[in-house]
C-alpha cells in the first residue's frame, strides 16, 4: 500500500467521528497556531457552537453565551491576560475538527467528545465535563430508564444514541426524529414516550421546555475536552490548556459553571 492510500485509508475509517469523508488536505497541511503564534497576535480563535443550550447559544440580544463560552473567556485570560481576547467561530459538527486542522481556530471548544477516533486525529485537555447519553420524558409514570421497556423513545436519526438505547433498554421501540424540533413534536404528540439524546442537550431542553424532566440515571458517560493540533509544536499550547482545566477544578469555577449553567 502506498503512503496517500494509506492516509485516504485512514480518513476513511475516522470519517464517522466527522460526520463525512474529510478532504485529505486535512491530514496533510495543518496551520494551526502554536502557543507563541497566539500570544504574540494577542487572540485566541475558538470553535464553538451557537444553537446548543446551555454550551453554546445567542441569548435574546444575539449575543454568544453558554458554559464553553465562559469557558473560552476563561482560557483567554489565562493564556492573554484578557477574557475578550477571544474571537468565537461557531461551526457545524462536521466542522469542528476540520476547522481546527485546516488552522482556521486555534482550539475547538464545541461539545467535542473524547473518543479513541478522535484521539488519532487531534490531541485533547482534560476534560471539562462528563457528559453522555441520557433520557427527557414528561410522563409521571416514568422514573428510570428501566420503566421504558416496552415503550417508545424518540431518536435522532444516524446517531449514536440508537446502539446506546437499543444495548441498554432492549425492550423499547425507537422512533426516528430527523431534528430536536420533530422529536419535541412526537412526544407532545403522544407518538414516543421520552427522547434520548447528550445530557449536555437535555439539559438545555429542560431548561427550554419545563414540562419535560430529566431521568436521573444516564445511559452512558463521555468526557467533552478540548482539542488541540497534534504534534509537538503543540505541546506548550496543550500544557497550558491542562494547567488552566486544573485549575478551574481546583479552585471551583468550573463547578460553579455548571451550576449556572443547569448541567447534570
Amino acid at each position: 500500500m502506498t503512503a496517500v492510500a494509506f492516509v485516504v485509508a485512514i480518513v476513511t475509517v475516522l470519517s464517522s467521528a466527522w460526520g463525512a469523508i474529510a478532504p485529505l488536505s486535512f491530514l496533510l497541511a495543518a496551520q494551526a497556531a502554536e502557543l507563541s503564534d497566539i500570544q504574540e497576535r494577542g487572540q485566541l480563535v475558538v470553535a464553538v457552537k451557537d444553537s446548543l443550550r446551555p454550551l453554546g447559544f445567542r441569548d435574546e440580544q444575539g449575543n454568544l453565551t453558554g458554559l464553553e463560552i465562559e469557558i473560552a473567556r476563561r482560557l483567554a485570560e489565562d493564556l492573554l491576560g484578557d477574557p475578550t481576547a477571544v474571537v468565537f467561530q461557531p461551526v457545524l459538527n462536521s466542522e469542528r475538527i476540520p476547522a481546527l486542522l485546516d488552522g482556521e481556530v486555534d482550539v475547538v471548544i464545541a461539545h467535542l467528545g473524547m473518543t479513541d477516533a478522535r484521539s488519532r486525529i487531534v490531541n485533547f485537555s482534560y476534560p471539562y465535563y462528563l457528559d453522555g447519553t441520557g433520557l427527557v420524558t414528561r410522563s409521571f409514570d416514568i422514573r428510570a430508564f428501566t420503566d421504558l421497556s416496552g415503550r417508545k423513545i424518540a431518536v435522532l436519526n444516524h446517531s449514536t444514541t440508537i446502539d446506546i438505547v437499543r444495548d441498554r433498554i432492549p425492550g423499547a421501540t425507537l422512533i426516528g426524529a430527523d431534528s430536536y424540533v420533530e422529536a419535541l413534536a412526537l412526544l407532545d404528540a403522544g407518538e414516543a414516550d421520552a427522547f434520548a439524546g447528550d445530557l449536555a442537550v437535555l439539559a438545555g431542553w429542560v431548561q427550554e421546555y419545563p414540562a419535560y424532566r430529566m431521568l436521573p440515571t444516564p445511559l452512558s458517560a463521555e468526557a467533552l475536552a478540548i482539542a488541540i493540533p497534534r504534534g509537538l509544536d503543540y505541546e506548550p499550547l496543550r500544557q497550558a490548556i491542562n494547567q488552566s482545566v486544573e485549575q478551574w477544578t481546583q479552585e471551583g469555577w468550573l463547578q460553579e459553571q455548571l451550576e449556572v449553567w443547569g448541567l447534570p
